[in-house]
Order: C-alpha cells, then sequence, then structure tokens
C-alpha cells in the first residue's frame, strides 16, 4: 500500500486550531480583564487547558483523523510523533507570535502584569528584599523578549508534543500488515 498523505497535513490543521484556542483564551481573558495572578482558579484553568488538556486531545484527534481519513486505517508510532509534535510546534509557534505582537501593540499590558507580580511576590515572600524582586521581575521581562521568548515557548510545546505523542502513538498505533 502506497502512502500519499503526509502526517504534517494533519498536524498542521490541528495545531493550527490548538494555537487559535489558546489565543482566544488570552483574548478572553484581556477582554474580561481576568488576571491569572491573581485569580488563581483562572490561571490554574489555563495552565491545565494549555499544557495537558488541549494537546493530549489534539494530538489524538490528529492521529485519528491521519488514521482514519488520510491513511486507510494506518497509523505508525513514528507518523504519531510527527503528528503530534507538528501539532504542538505550530500552536507554540501562532501562540508566541501572538503574544509578542500583543505585547508591542499594547505594552502596557505587559506592565500592568509586571506591577501586579511585584505586589503578589511582596506578600506571598515578604522576607524576599527589594532588590530580589527587581531582580526576579528583570528576569521575567528578559523572557518577555520575542527573540527569547518565540523559541522557548515552541521549544517548550515541542516538547510536551512530544511526551503527549509518545503516549498517544503506543494507544492509536496501527502498523499496516506486511507481506515479505
Amino acid at each position: 500500500m502506497e502512502n500519499t498523505a503526509s502526517p504534517a497535513k494533519s498536524g498542521l490543521i490541528y495545531g493550527l486550531l490548538f494555537g487559535v484556542i489558546m489565543i482566544l483564551e488570552f483574548v478572553i481573558g484581556y477582554v474580561m480583564n481576568i488576571d491569572p495572578q491573581t485569580n488563581r482558579s483562572y490561571g490554574i484553568t489555563i495552565n491545565v487547558l494549555n499544557f495537558l488538556l488541549l494537546p493530549l486531545v489534539f494530538i489524538y484527534l490528529g492521529c485519528d483523523n491521519y488514521k482514519m481519513k488520510l491513511n486507510s486505517g494506518f497509523v505508525s508510532f513514528g507518523q504519531c510523533l510527527k503528528i503530534g509534535v507538528t501539532i504542538c510546534v505550530i500552536a507554540g509557534l501562532i501562540y508566541s507570535v501572538f503574544s509578542s505582537v500583543f505585547g508591542m501593540i499594547f505594552p502596557e499590558y505587559f506592565e500592568e502584569m509586571f506591577r501586579k507580580m511585584r505586589i503578589v511576590m511582596t506578600e506571598k515572600s515578604p522576607e524576599m528584599t527589594s532588590e530580589q524582586i527587581d531582580m526576579a521581575i528583570s528576569f521575567s521581562k528578559k523572557f518577555m523578549n520575542p527573540v527569547i521568548a518565540i523559541p522557548s515557548t515552541v521549544v517548550m510545546f515541542a516538547f510536551i508534543g512530544l511526551i503527549y505523542s509518545l503516549i498517544i502513538g503506543a494507544i492509536v498505533k496501527k502498523d499496516a500488515n506486511q507481506s515479505f
């Protein structure tokens, strides 16, 4: 049997969808003025969605789509890895580029975030000196620089995609029967 469909096709579709959902979460939080630093349940919910549930769901959907609709009911473990990593890399790239552009358009958003971060750090760790808090915030600001933020987000999501693809690939793989 000749394999004509690329795993990237399935990965692209679901990666775009995953990235758009993360952007919508960000925009909804911004519009509704919900701060993940001061509203802990919102922050935890977003993190669980973006780093646990959504990657698992989209990797499963991507692998299943490739298996059932694009590859005649077969998907190898390696193809699952390609699909999962592709989904997460595309989603991470879309989200990090959006976040960087958003920060350039609305720099006051991140300045407000750093102001709230200072307040939370002071309340949670009163033993920290002002210099230590300044250092922590300057370190965070360095990671908000698009030159660092975009590649590190993509690498982080690639790693997440790899781990989850290993699990999902072991579950959904179905190799084509090969005759010798």
